[in-house]
C-alpha cells in the first residue's frame, strides 16, 4: 500500500462557511514503525482510529457542499487532537492496550512524528481557517459501545467547550428523535488540557466549535454511515441556516 498523504481535504472550494475535521480518520501506521509492537488486529480497533468517522465526515461534506480535512495516520503514532504538552500525544497506552513502539522515544524521535504526520495537518488547517473564514467548525469522530468493561447507551454525543449556543442548538435538534439517548459532552469532556482541536483551533480564533460523538456500532459499514450522514448534515443545516443559533463563545 502506497503511504497515503498526512492530511487530505475534500471539497476544499465548498460554499458553506463551515469547516469540518476528522483528527483520527486513519488506522495506517508505516511498515518501519512494525505497526508499533502490536499485532495487526489491534489496528481494526477503535484504539488506532475512529472507526466509521471518516465515511461519515465524507457524507457530510458532500450533502453540506463543505471542506472537510482529514488525518492520514493512525493516532497512536500521534494523536492529532491532543495538545503538543498532553501525556496522550503519544499514547503509552490505549484503553487497556500497552503500545510497545512508543515507550522510551527519545526526543528527536517524537519530534520526528510531529514533523511527519501531525505538523502537516495542524499547517493545512490553519491555512484553510485563514482562507475560508468559516463561521462554525465541528470534529467528526466515535466512540466504543463499552469501554473498560462499563456499556455506554448514548448513540451520539455533543461535545463542547465554550460554544454554549451551538451545543444547545445542535443537542436540541438531535433530541428531537424521541428514540436518540444523546449525550451533553458524554462520552468525554473537552478540556483545555487534552484536547486540541475544540480549545486550540477552533475556539482560540474565535470560531464556535463542537465535536460530534456516533457509536461506531452505527456507523461500522456503509449504510449507517451514511444513515448517519444524512441525519448530522440535517442537524447542521438547521443550525447554519439561523446565525442564532450558532451564537458566539462563553
Amino acid at each position: 500500500m502506497q503511504a497515503p498523504a498526512a492530511v487530505t481535504v475534500v471539497n476544499e472550494s465548498g460554499r458553506t462557511p463551515l469547516l469540518l475535521l476528522c483528527e483520527h480518520a486513519s488506522s495506517f501506521i508505516p511498515p518501519r514503525f512494525a505497526n508499533l509492537g502490536l499485532p495487526e488486529s489491534e489496528l481494526r480497533r477503535h484504539i488506532a482510529y475512529d472507526i466509521g468517522a471518516a465515511e461519515v465526515a465524507r457524507h457530510l461534506s458532500r450533502l453540506l457542499d463543505a471542506p472537510l480535512a482529514l488525518t492520514g495516520y493512525s493516532r497512536l503514532l500521534i494523536d492529532c487532537n491532543r495538545p503538543p504538552e498532553a501525556p496522550s500525544l503519544i499514547p503509552l497506552r490505549s484503553e487497556a492496550t500497552e503500545i510497545p513502539g512508543n515507550r522510551n522515544l527519545t526526543a528527536a524521535a517524537r519530534a520526528e512524528r510531529d514533523r511527519l504526520f501531525f505538523a502537516p495537518f495542524r499547517e493545512r488547517v490553519t491555512t484553510l481557517i485563514a482562507e475560508r473564514q468559516p463561521r462554525l467548525l465541528i470534529g467528526m469522530h466515535s466512540f466504543t459501545p463499552v469501554f473498560l468493561g462499563v456499556p455506554r447507551p448514548w448513540q451520539v454525543g455533543v461535545l463542547w467547550h465554550r460554544a454554549r449556543t451551538l451545543a444547545a442548538s445542535l443537542l436540541a435538534a438531535l433530541r428531537e428523535d424521541a428514540a436518540l439517548l444523546v449525550g451533553d459532552n458524554e462520552p468525554y469532556r473537552v478540556t483545555v488540557e487534552g484536547d486540541y482541536t475544540v480549545p486550540h483551533v477552533g475556539e482560540a480564533r474565535g470560531i464556535p466549535t463542537a465535536l460530534f460523538e456516533v457509536r461506531q456500532d452505527l456507523i461500522g459499514d456503509p449504510v449507517g454511515a451514511a444513515a448517519w450522514g444524512e441525519r448530522l448534515a440535517g442537524v447542521l443545516a438547521r443550525v447554519l441556516a439561523d446565525p442564532a443559533g450558532i451564537g458566539g463563545l462563553d
